[in-house]
């Protein structure tokens, strides 16, 4: 058991001819079970090739058709990504990991309300986002698979970079992690803390939870208030950004200060209001996970 991903899923992947998508489509496939997992690309100028015996289709739904792929990665550049996104939303995937960084808002609000507008019950993860691994069953994305350590703690990140710290320091204890999630770090994105939150606190094979989350936005406050009357298990939380000036855009799209809620302090507060353990430090997150088990 796992969230969102596990040994048994199907790949497909967007892009899978450009130097992004061939390299880590190739790392995620040495990766575990990825061998089995990863079955499809998709380009429509090179239906009927292969990438590495890869079949590469002409389509979101030919892959799916053919190879029974139910999980879509999309390394496709940021002026056709939404394109991507909506194609593998057509095809009724159940997940799709957007990778892609410097899609415009606009293509991302457009995206947003198609699929809500069809009542799309396709899963979105990004843009923008390292993706997310299940260790020791399969890997989708951009992160390093040998930090990583079949645990029973759960792992959800806006930062790719913080993402694997937490991970590597998990790790380092022992403890290890039952999926880690990098949801990403822009404006517009899919699934948020709060829904990833759900999914943890629904799995029997995770113990406790690591939320990470930056300057800018409500997700972590909505997740926060969320957990104070839901969350079973225990969950610990930092937030980047604790010296980000307001106004000056931080990094990540989203991570922008524009009112005296979304700055790190504030939500550092809420997080504690909600009996959620916090840390100031980077370097303290997996010690205080362990301190609350």
């Amino acid at each position: 058991m796992s969230i969102l991903i596990n040994k048994d899923t199907k790949v497909v992947t967007q892009g899978i001819t450009g130097k992004t998508g061939q390299f880590h489509t190739r790392t995620s496939r040495a990766y575990a079970n990825g061998q089995n997992c990863f079955v499809a690309g998709v380009n429509p100028k090179k239906a009927g090739e292969d990438f590495e015996g890869i079949p590469i289709f002409a389509s979101v739904k030919d892959a799916k058709n053919e190879t029974g792929a139910n999980v879509s990665v999309i390394y496709v550049p940021p002026a056709g990504a939404a394109a991507a996104i909506w194609e593998a939303v057509e095809a009724e995937l159940d997940l799709v990991i957007c990778i892609t960084e410097g899609i415009p808002v606009r293509d991302m609000l457009e995206i947003k309300y198609r699929m809500q507008s069809i009542g799309s019950k396709t899963l979105l993860l990004g843009p923008n986002c390292p993706g997310l691994i299940t260790p020791d069953e399969i890997k989708i994305g951009i992160m390093p698979g040998h930090i990583h350590r079949k645990g029973r703690v759960g792992i959800v990140s806006r930062s790719g970079t913080l993402t694997y710290e937490a991970v590597a320091q998990v790790t380092e204890l022992g403890l290890g992690q039952s999926s880690a999630v990098g949801i990403g770090g822009d404006p517009i994105n899919g699934l948020k803390h709060i829904d990833v939150l759900k999914m943890f606190n629904d799995d029997p094979d995770t113990d406790a939870v690591i939320m990470i989350g930056e300057i800018g936005g409500p997700d972590e406050v909505n997740a926060a208030l969320w957990a104070k009357d839901n969350m079973k298990k225990p969950l610990v939380g930092f937030i980047a950004g604790v010296t980000a000036p307001a106004g000056k855009r931080m990094g990540h799209a989203g991570a922008l200060i524009s009112g005296g809620a979304d700055t790190a302090d504030a939500k550092l507060e809420i997080m504690e209001a909600c009996g959620i353990r916090t840390t100031k430090n980077p370097s303290e997150m997996g010690t205080l996970l362990k301190s609350v088990l």
